[in-house]
């Protein structure tokens, strides 16, 4: 059964730090990524997220980072949590982000 809690790392070296998961599915915790286009110093960022529980254990989740301490924008992130033979988790996820711009005809640039 997959377990959000705890630290996970992606394959560019960003880690995120899920604190417990609720009852309910909602968890907290800090993003910390490796990667960036600002020119501000990265610092760690607040998530907020939620889990579907099931019972299979493979749950779906998603998350939202608010980058407020280094940059203008916000990401969310889907995806599902799969228990490999051994036992050993692994999530798979998408995610969009939004970065603010100045004007309405410049929206076209503003998620990726």
């Amino acid at each position: 059964q997959c377990d959000l809690a705890g630290w996970w790392e992606n394959d560019l070296g960003s880690r995120m730090q899920v604190s417990a998961v609720d009852s309910q599915g909602n968890f907290s915790g800090e993003y910390y990524t490796a990667v960036s286009s600002a020119q501000k110093p990265i610092k760690p960022c607040p998530l907020l997220g939620s889990q579907h529980l099931d019972e299979d254990g493979q749950c779906t989740f998603g998350f939202t980072i608010n980058w407020k301490k280094f940059f203008d924008s916000t990401a969310v992130f889907v995806g599902q949590c799969f228990a490999k033979d051994g036992g050993e988790e692994v999530l798979q996820t998408s995610w969009l982000l939004r970065e603010k711009v100045d004007s309405l005809p410049s929206d076209w640039k503003a998620t990726r």
